[in-house]
């Protein structure tokens, strides 16, 4: 395809305006079975968001957190950001704060020790 082409001139003006790659959320769009084709500016539009959605995400976890002491972005500050903030709870499936296996296996005995009291 020569760099001539309208295909690639609409894919080079969707890229400028993104820090995302557009390709990569081309991909991602097209993984879903219910997407046949996607617009020029449908693309961008979805990549711009993405952009701004992660911005938010990371400046309020950055800001809520430990960040501004330790100068850093840490994964349980994403997580604690997610579970506390009502318009980021569908994330706390992908974002679960992290627990050591001690205590899991510990309030897994817990749960089966109710189990077994209720029977």
């Amino acid at each position: 395809m020569s760099e001539n082409s309208p295909h690639a001139d609409a894919h080079s003006a969707a890229s400028k305006g993104t820090s995302l790659p557009v390709s990569r959320v081309k991909l991602i769009m097209k993984s879903s079975p219910d997407v046949s084709s996607i617009n020029q500016d449908a693309l961008f539009l979805t990549t711009k968001a993405t952009e701004l959605f992660v911005q938010y995400l990371a400046l309020s976890s950055f800001n809520g957190g430990s960040g501004k002491e330790t100068h850093s972005l840490s994964y349980s500050d994403l997580a604690c950001t997610a579970e506390q903030t009502d318009t980021l709870q569908f994330l706390t499936d992908i974002l679960p704060k992290k627990i050591f296996a001690r205590d899991y296996l510990k309030s897994l005995e817990q749960i089966q020790e109710e189990k077994d009291a209720d029977d």
